[in-house]
């Protein structure tokens, strides 16, 4: 084995620490800025736009006391009536156990119904109640706002550009 040389073996009390003065402030860049602009990674953008969205949407829906998990579990149960635990989970990008929890407080709160599966005794089939539907249209109207202003300086084919690229990602990916 190799010796070290000095300069990798001079021990930190022997180094000169460096005065207050001399150490400068690391200015973080802003969205747009840098490596979180033009500049960055595809994935990393992606992730920041989304949680852009997502405390927008978190702060849009909190007096309505529905955070933005639940209010994809609630859009999905409109759109899909009758999924389980699991398929919602699925569909949400959510754990089991977080949709397990969300599924407790709005089966609690009189949001959703649990129904048998007709064949399979033990899956649990979730739809909205009518307080569901009613709760998630008030979330839409505030969550369309929201959209209304992602999409507002794109025309309608930009938009349509922009929805099969990300589709496409999800799709293109999911088999990996």
């Amino acid at each position: 084995m190799s010796r070290k040389t000095a300069a990798i073996t001079k021990s930190k009390a022997s180094r000169k620490p460096t005065a207050p003065a001399e150490i400068a402030a690391v200015r973080l860049p802003a969205p747009g800025e840098g490596k979180r602009g033009e500049q960055g990674y595809l994935g990393y953008l992606l992730r920041q736009a989304h949680a852009a969205v997502r405390l927008t949407m978190e702060r849009t829906l909190a007096d309505l006391g529905v955070t933005s998990p639940q209010f994809a579990v609630l859009t999905m149960l409109n759109a899909y009536p009758g999924l389980s635990g699991a398929d919602v989970a699925r569909l949400t990008f959510l754990t089991p156990q977080t949709v397990g929890v969300i599924i407790r407080n709005l089966d609690r709160d009189g949001a959703i119904v649990m129904t048998p599966h007709p064949v399979h005794g033990r899956i649990q089939q979730w739809t909205l109640t009518q307080r569901g539907t009613t709760l998630l249209k008030a979330c839409r109207e505030r969550v369309i706002a929201l959209e209304k202003r992602l999409a507002a300086n794109l025309d309608a084919k930009a938009e349509t550009a922009i929805r099969r690229w990300l589709t496409g990602i999800a799709a293109d990916l999911q088999e990996d």
